[in-house]
């Protein structure tokens, strides 16, 4: 059985454990009502602008833009989201794990494209392709930081690099669930059905072909941009969560802990008082 001084210096370990991660839950905590707000607030934005998007691509075609051409055979790109940091309980092992099982059931000329170094870790280690990296965002993505990673993959699917772009990562969809998805950006699905005649539910001005030229850009942008916003949300709170049963399970070790160590303090006080009681009876 350990000695009383090994059971206090564990107590103390742990006690030093469970103030770090309950200021990492409060930090967590504080950061997540900011990155939900930002995330929920942009969602019907970038919602609407896909609705616009597959209207206008049901009535028009490649000849029209190139980003509405779907080519066959080609090479895919996917585009992995996930964050730089741990910590974050299961959060970006179920993203990988998502990633993974997508690349085993659709086989064939691919690359992959990481936001967020856990998966850039992961996909080297499953020798994946991965045709560029970029770290995560922080904690207050803004649009212009996404205009690179927007740029290359646009150019890619205009040069013909690629005949299909996807981008997977965990929306946010409450305090406790984040869900892995996976979004098609490029080519942009036409719409099947707009409860209606397809291409009539907007009214373009001057034109649909005009409209759909100043916005297919941007298109991509905010596609990339909605899905860092995810995942900053969903970073935050899935820390937040395991920062607090990080933080009960650490009291609750300490509570283990402070029971063995009056344990071991009882045996002690019971064996001294047992010699000293043998030594009197000796003496007499």
């Amino acid at each position: 059985m350990p000695s009383q001084r090994e059971i206090r210096r564990r107590i103390g370990s742990v006690r030093n454990i469970k103030q770090i991660t309950r200021a990492m839950q409060f930090v967590a905590a504080s950061k997540l009502k900011r990155a939900q707000d930002a995330t929920l607030a942009s969602r019907p934005y970038a919602d609407k602008l896909d609705e616009v998007l597959a209207d206008v691509a049901s009535v028009l075609g490649a000849e029209d833009h190139p980003l509405l051409a779907e080519r066959e055979g080609g090479k895919r790109a996917i585009v992995l989201v996930t964050t730089d940091r741990g910590l974050a309980g299961s959060l970006n092992t179920n993203t990988i794990r998502f990633a993974s099982k997508e690349i085993a059931d659709n086989p064939g000329d691919l690359a992959v494209v990481t936001v967020g170094r856990k998966g850039l870790a992961s996909m080297r280690r499953a020798r994946v392709p991965v045709a560029a990296s970029f770290e995560g965002f922080g904690d207050k993505p803004r649009f212009a930081d996404v205009t690179a990673l927007a740029r290359l993959l646009t150019n890619d699917y205009l040069d013909g690099t690629y005949s299909r772009i996807d981008i997977i990562f965990p929306r946010f969809v409450s305090t406790l669930v984040q869900r892995p998805i996976l979004d098609q950006v490029l080519p942009v699905e036409p719409s099947e059905d707009t409860e209606g005649i397809p291409g009539h539910q907007f009214i373009f001005e001057p034109n649909a072909a005009e409209v759909l030229r100043q916005l297919l850009p941007r298109y991509v942008a905010t596609k990339l941009y909605q899905a860092i916003l995810e995942v900053t949300a969903s970073f935050h709170s899935a820390q937040m969560v395991a920062m607090k049963n990080a933080t009960e399970n650490a009291q609750e070790l300490i509570d283990d802990l402070t029971l063995t160590y009056n344990k071991v303090r009882q045996a002690n006080i019971t064996r001294e008082m047992i010699e000293i009681a043998t030594g009197a009876n000796a003496a007499l």
